[in-house]
């Protein structure tokens, strides 16, 4: 057993990067100089609409893991063999997601939309499943937490996590229906996962 601040330290880094990574996936625009060239350069922000939602619902997703994150290793005191592994499963899946999200920005409103909204959304399902994972290890009989952990609020958050892969399954189904409608409600998802855990919401589960 060791403590958990080598494992924070390697899980904080790689949120950053990651988080840092989306952004790439807006591109620089370059209009030609001329007399519309105002009126192009509008026209071809707008036209960058799906880079943008696709990089909000990355951000808010990778932005509200990490803040989970920081909120169960403030209950994880001690961490083992099987933990690391499953911290490293998380990072696995959360490094990854930039490709899908690049894969959704650039296929929104063309051939393939549905097939990488469909990639993206799952991905969602894997990193919720992930994350259950590492919190149900280390929460079962307190086997990892700090003694002087609030049973209520482990309990609480154990209620609320298992909603996170159904959810994000909603998405999936909405994916084959409305492209921009799936990467809205995985926004909203976000929001909610990024509230206390005290929120009526949470209550509502619990």
């Amino acid at each position: 057993m060791e403590d958990t601040r080598r494992l924070e330290g390697l899980s904080d880094g790689v949120f950053a990067i990651v988080i840092t990574l989306l952004i790439l996936e807006v591109r620089v625009i370059r209009v030609p100089l001329g007399e519309t060239f105002e009126r192009d350069l509008i026209a071809a922000l707008i036209d960058q609409g799906p880079s943008y939602l696709a990089f909000l619902a990355s951000f808010a997703t990778v932005g509200i893991m990490w803040m989970n994150s920081r909120r169960l290793f403030n209950l994880i005191a001690r961490a083992d063999n099987t933990l690391l592994i499953l911290n490293l499963l998380l990072l696995l899946a959360v490094t990854v997601f930039p490709f899908p999200t690049a894969l959704v920005a650039e296929h929104i409103g063309h051939p393939g939309e549905r097939v990488a909204a469909v990639l993206y959304s799952g991905m969602g399902v894997v990193l919720a499943v992930f994350f259950n994972a590492l919190w149900r290890y280390a929460a079962w009989k307190n086997r990892l937490l700090r003694e002087d952990a609030d049973p209520v609020l482990v309990r609480t958050i154990s209620s609320s996590y298992i909603f996170g892969p159904l959810v994000y399954l909603i998405t999936v189904a909405l994916a084959f229906v409305n492209v921009p409608a799936s990467l809205l409600v995985t926004i909203a998802l976000a929001i909610v996962f990024a509230l206390p855990s005290d929120n009526f919401l949470v209550r509502l589960f619990h």
